[in-house]
This record gives structure tokens, sequence and C-alpha cells, in this order.
């Protein structure tokens, strides 16, 4: 699979990937857990088949001491032990949130009442903002063909200044 496009070497597809960035960077400092974090972005980024997204987040949790075992049980996060309540409604919210375009009814009132029960205001407006971004960058990735497989953790790391 060939890439159709490289955001980065055009000068505003770079412009509009450093305002992301910065969007990304204001959750990675909110009070959210690192771990859910990643689950989160991992999960839609399956969800929506971005190679680049489950390479780059995988590949970053890995590096922030997450156990592989739970990396590799995200995609069934329903059968598996690994994961606390709170994670599991994080990644219940994720789902939800980002099967919306399949005929889904958007988030249940069960979902939600969950998500309350696990987080605070500023943890809930985190992650709702982390669902969303994740959601948009996939879709970016997926459209030019950004493949998986050569990411290094950290590689974004400058994108701040």
């Amino acid at each position: 699979m060939e890439p159709r496009f490289d955001l980065m070497t055009n000068e505003l597809g770079a412009k509009i990937a450093k305002r992301i960035y910065n969007v990304a960077l204001a959750i990675v400092q909110s009070p959210l857990p690192e771990a859910t974090q990643n689950l989160v972005m991992l999960r839609a980024s399956q969800i929506n088949g971005c190679g680049f997204c489950v390479d780059y987040h995988t590949k970053d949790a890995t590096a922030a001491g997450e156990d592989q075992a739970r990396l590799n049980l995200v995609a069934a996060w329903r059968e598996s032990t690994v994961f606390t309540d709170a994670e599991r409604a994080a990644l219940a919210l994720t789902e939800e949130g980002t099967r919306i375009a399949d005929a889904h009814p958007g988030v249940s009132d069960e979902t939600w009442a969950k998500v309350r029960d696990h987080y605070d205001d500023d943890q809930i407006a985190a992650l709702v903002s982390l669902i969303a971004m994740i959601n948009a960058n996939n879709r970016l990735n997926v459209i030019v063909r950004n493949p998986g497989g050569s990411y290094q953790p950290g590689k974004f790391a400058d994108m701040a200044n």
C-alpha cells in the first residue's frame, strides 16, 4: 500500500497537524489516566482500521510501560479480565462514540452513567475530546493511506514547538 499524500510535507497540512497535536497535548496533560488514554486511542484506531494509529498507540503505550497482555486484549475487552471498571466504561464510550456512522444509536444512557461513576468533569472533558480527536486522526490517516509499521515512540515530541 502506497501512501497517497504526506500531510507533514505540505505547508498547510503541517500547520493543521501542529494544531491537532496541541489539542492532543492538552488532553495528555489532563487528569485522565495515561493508561486509559492509550487504551481509548488504540481501540478507536482498531475500529477505524487505522494501521498507522494502531502502530503509534501500541508502541507509545508499550514505551509508557503498558502490559502487552492488556494491549493484546483491547479488541476483546468485554471478554477480558485485565481492565478496571473505569477502563471498561471508557472503552464502551469509545466504541459507542466511534460507531456513530454504523447506524449505532449513539452513546447509551447506561454507558454515560458508567462514565459518570468513574470520572470527574475534567476527566470526562478529556475523554470525550480524546475520542473525537482520535477519530479525526484515524480518518486523516486512512484517507491518505498513511501505513502502520514504521512509527518510533516520541516521533512527534517536537511538534509542540
